[in-house]
């Protein structure tokens, strides 16, 4: 098994001392983590502050950036896990993502958090994903 981590230039960088993908190898499949993703443009600046849409469509535009580059897209996705600054804005979320996501649709968690780590910020999403073959 062999682990890589990735931060491509194709996706927003990270927003702190973290790789923004972990591309583990088990042989003939391989497992893509990614971190969490906000709507944190590559100045640092929170993009669509108060705006569901604008900020999911930002958060699955990098998750759909760090796939590719490593050869996947939203059908490699297996579990989504999101974090909402606001339950009540849930079905703001659930629109906007319903654009990345097709049958069959993968696993999905949910949850409310207090606050996120930066004022503005509506959601953070994480994503595992399995590829099928080498990078």
């Amino acid at each position: 098994m062999t682990t890589t981590f990735h931060n491509p230039p194709t996706a927003p960088p990270p927003a702190g001392p973290y790789s923004n993908l972990a591309d583990i190898d088990l042989g003939s499949t391989r497992l893509l983590l990614l971190a969490g993703q906000v709507a944190i443009d590559g100045d640092g600046h929170v993009v669509g502050e108060d705006d569901m849409s604008v900020q999911t469509a930002f958060v699955f535009d990098a998750i759909a950036a760090l796939l590719a580059d490593r050869g996947a897209t939203f059908a490699h996705v297996v579990n989504i896990r999101t974090y909402l600054a606001d339950m009540d804005r849930r079905a703001e979320y659930g629109e906007a993502r319903r654009r990345y996501l097709r049958d069959p649709l993968p696993t999905s968690t949910t949850v409310e958090v207090s606050r996120l780590f930066r004022p503005g910020l509506l959601l953070e999403v994480d994503i595992t994903a399995v590829v099928a073959g080498t990078a």
